[in-house]
């Protein structure tokens, strides 16, 4: 009887656990996966992916410990110019034939004050994984007019390109470089609530 109750314990825990996780994932028309690049050391280059899934899973009332995933498709690169895109797409930046995913794999959410958190993941570029932060920024949590829930997020952080193997570039006669190091992430997610 013991060992029956001590059974019918652990699936009742087991119930309220899964029963307490809440899925959210990306809500593709109001997100967006940008970056911005230095050209010539003078001017910024903005650039984003069209086409990208991910979920996010959450255990309580807010993102604290939230579990972060995303996949983007290499080649769905968009600079607003098709042969700088094209470049992009080739072996001296993102393979993306060879590669032709990205993925992050969240690995913690940290609440640092009420509506900023720190994301650290696994990001994979190129085959590469190295760990990246992203700042997090929580803009609240509504109902839409057609009774979804939604939260918006805008996340923030940098990477030198050089480390995940794009490592093409020229130096320009004034000094420096035609494409900067440093890629600015500029990432705006509208997660919307599974039923």
């Amino acid at each position: 009887m013991k060992k029956l109750n001590l059974v019918l314990y652990f699936l009742l825990i087991a119930a309220i656990t899964v029963s307490a996780q809440t899925n959210w994932s990306f809500d593709k028309a109001h997100s967006k996966i940008g970056f911005t690049v230095s050209h010539m050391v003078i001017t910024d280059v903005d650039g984003k992916f069209n086409e990208y899934e991910g979920t996010v899973v959450t255990e309580g009332e807010d993102f604290e410990g939230a579990k972060v995933n995303f996949t983007i498709e290499t080649n769905s690169i968009n600079t607003d110019n098709e042969k700088r895109d094209n470049h992009l797409r080739s072996d001296d930046f993102f393979a993306a034939d060879e590669h032709p995913q990205i993925t992050f794999v969240g690995k913690s959410m940290t609440k640092v004050s009420d509506n900023k958190y720190e994301l650290v993941g696994d990001l994979t570029i190129r085959g590469i994984t190295k760990e990246i932060k992203l700042d997090a920024t929580h803009n609240g949590t509504v109902q839409d007019p057609w009774g979804n829930t939604k939260a918006g997020f805008k996340l923030t952080g940098s990477l030198d390109r050089f480390e995940y193997g794009l490592k093409w570039n020229t130096a320009i006669e004034a000094g420096g470089l035609v494409v900067g190091k440093t890629v600015h992430l500029n990432i705006n997610i509208q997660l919307i609530k599974e039923s």
